[in-house]
């Protein structure tokens, strides 16, 4: 017998929360094939199994916490009959359908789908949700259960807080909330916020439509070449800073579950059509909870666009090791006196939260003065 304890996942992730067995005890397995889904703090992960062979124990019972490096999997080395339940793709005609376990095969084509198929990321909504699956057809491909099918189950969403039971009894936070609650708790224990704040005059060019976020990423871009200490991680043991010339932008994105901060690689070097390619795509599997770790990782400044919901201005939380977050705002009428009349433009709120630790109050005003700059412009 040996075991298979669960990866390091990366990031200094410490541990997650098995939401999908793709294997049952007694199922044989290949490698590589998925063997299960676990959500970390950041995503849902699907980790491979690393060999082939028999599942003789799962160690771990759905929806429990496990520490990285604990067993999950105790697989069987002793010799075993075939018995045709075998789990993962052996490379030679039409796979043999799984025994029924933790997890169902999804069904060859035109065969009737079992209700509650669903991928990890939609396993992992529901339980928030606290859905049950099983009542649910599905309407994606050969039945699987898709985003949409699990808002018309009933409409159910997450509870705000710990309290999500209906008679107030306390919940652990788990998965993104969990994540939020220790990011919130180490930014607040570690980082000296100071913000500045102030309106962009967007009147030449904003009709009420526009892409605003791929215009606030130019001038983020436009901002760093301005004040590079902004864009910047700060080791407050080792007192170092290290501040980068590519912009790897979080931005920030609200959803159900809580929140996420997927990256944008290489923000400021990239034009307009790629970068909105790159932001849909980042937001729709962000909501999906399907966004790789990889995308997840080492933002080197952060915007949140709280304007698109509501709020006009915002002291945002400063995550370490960065520096800094810019904050925008909803987009208002302002009037402007002039000579005996009064005209009318649109202003675009910022501001700017950044670590005083190791930015002054002058880096920080001509960071923000430089986007403001760069936004008023037509083009």
């Amino acid at each position: 017998m040996s075991t298979f304890a669960l990866p390091d996942l990366g990031e200094g992730l410490q541990d997650a929360e098995i939401v999908a067995w793709h294997v049952g005890e007694g199922d044989h397995v290949v490698a590589d094939a998925p063997l299960v889904s676990v959500e970390t703090e950041k995503a849902v992960v699907e980790v491979p199994s690393p060999r082939s062979g028999y599942i003789r124990h799962l160690l771990a019972a759905l929806h429990e916490r496990v520490k990285v490096g604990a067993p999950i999997v105790e697989f069987d080395d002793a010799p075993h009959v075939d018995t045709g339940t075998v789990v993962g793709d052996l490379g030679a005609g039409p796979p043999t359908p799984a025994a029924p376990g933790p997890s169902p095969a999804v069904p060859a084509s035109g065969a009737a789908s079992p209700k509650g198929l669903a991928s990890p990321a939609i396993r992992a909504l529901a339980h928030e949700r606290g859905i049950d699956l099983t009542g649910i057809t599905g309407t994606g491909p050969n039945g699987t259960i898709t985003r949409a099918d699990l808002e018309h189950a009933g409409g159910q969403k997450p509870a705000a807080g710990p309290s999500a039971s209906p008679t107030g009894n306390p919940v652990a936070l788990t998965g993104i909330r969990r994540s939020m609650a220790v990011n919130m708790a180490k930014a607040h224990a570690e980082v000296v916020p100071a913000t500045v704040w102030d309106e962009a005059d967007i009147g030449l060019w904003w009709t009420g439509r526009g892409d605003i976020t791929v215009r606030l990423v130019r001038a983020i871009a436009v901002a760093r070449a301005a004040e590079p200490v902004l864009n910047s991680w700060y080791d407050g043991q080792a007192m170092t800073l290290r501040t980068f010339e590519r912009i790897d932008l979080g931005i920030a994105v609200d959803f159900e579950g809580g929140l996420i901060v997927p990256v944008l690689r290489d923000a400021g070097a990239r034009p307009p059509a790629s970068l909105r390619a790159d932001l849909d795509r980042l937001k729709t599997a962000a909501r999906d909870r399907s966004v790789p770790l990889a995308d997840l990782r080492d933002p080197t400044i952060t915007l949140s666009n709280y304007g698109m919901l509501a709020g006009r201005q915002a002291a945002l939380v400063v995550v370490p090791p960065q520096v800094a977050i810019i904050g925008a705002g909803r987009i208002h009428q302002l009037a402007v006196p002039g000579a005996g009349t009064v005209a009318f433009t649109h202003v675009l709120p910022l501001s700017l939260t950044f670590d005083h630790r190791v930015a002054t109050g002058g880096e920080a005003g001509r960071f923000l003065r430089a986007m403001m700059d760069d936004l008023r412009q037509m083009n």
